[in-house]
């Protein structure tokens, strides 16, 4: 697959080379189960999964300069099954590499196939985390990538050459090589921000990018008057 291609959304149901998994409860919430064989891993973002069957062994591991937030779970002795889901109400689809790299919102990722290799380490995440807007991941290699969106999922496929600008609490996935640059977002540029040090990025095609039709933090944003006011100590004598 190049750079030209979308990327590859595989159905709701099929088999990697180390697990069988099932999607139900698409679009709005959406659970992913997956059945191990015996002494089969799978990587999967921590605090999202059940595991039940067999005997299973979770093994943290850092990725990058973050706190270890993806797991490491195998079924040992017998066949397990572990179902996946994300914090957030939303949609959940499974990519599938074949040699490519994708960089993913790390809100976004959920799980991925023990072949492939999720890194942070990677040149490009500077900018990102200069404008601690985001926190992105690399993943390379060929397998079943997971990944989660708050609201549903979009697809926007560039031609070469071709722009677009995307407020960063949309993103989800995107190829690896495509161009990119990170700037701040004007308040007269997007009304629906609320914060004068919102993050836009604009990418130039060929590519494709997948986004979530939902912002979660302008959804915090626009939940904040409608919830109870802290009390001081000055309101309670």
């Amino acid at each position: 697959m190049t750079a030209m291609s979308d990327i590859r959304v595989l159905p709701d149901q099929g088999q990697s080379s180390t697990f069988a998994y099932r999607i139900d409860y698409r679009p709005a919430f959406a659970l992913a189960s997956l059945t191990l064989a015996a002494e089969q891993p799978i990587k999967a973002q921590a605090g999202a999964s059940k595991m039940e069957g067999g005997l299973w062994g979770a093994v943290k591991r850092s990725v990058g300069g973050r706190s270890a937030f993806v797991s490491t779970y195998t079924a040992h002795d017998a066949p397990g099954e572990l179902t996946l889901a994300p914090a957030a109400p939303g949609d959940i689809a499974p990519l599938g590499l074949t040699g490519e790299a994708y960089n993913i919102a790390a809100s976004s990722y959920l799980a991925s196939d023990a072949t492939l290799d999720v890194d942070t380490g990677w040149g490009g995440a500077k900018s990102f985390f200069a404008s601690d807007s985001l926190f992105v991941l690399q993943v390379r290699g060929s397998g079943v990538q997971f990944v989660t969106s708050f609201g549903a999922l979009h697809s926007r496929t560039l031609a070469a050459g071709e722009r677009y600008l995307v407020d960063t609490g949309h993103l989800v996935a995107w190829h690896a090589s495509m161009a990119y640059e990170i700037r701040k977002a004007t308040r007269s540029l997007f009304r629906s921000l609320t914060s004068g040090e919102a993050f836009v990025a604009e990418f130039t095609g060929p590519g494709t990018l997948l986004l979530q039709t939902r912002n979660l933090n302008a959804f915090a944003d626009a939940l904040e008057p409608f919830l109870p006011k802290p009390t001081s100590t000055s309101d309670t004598t």
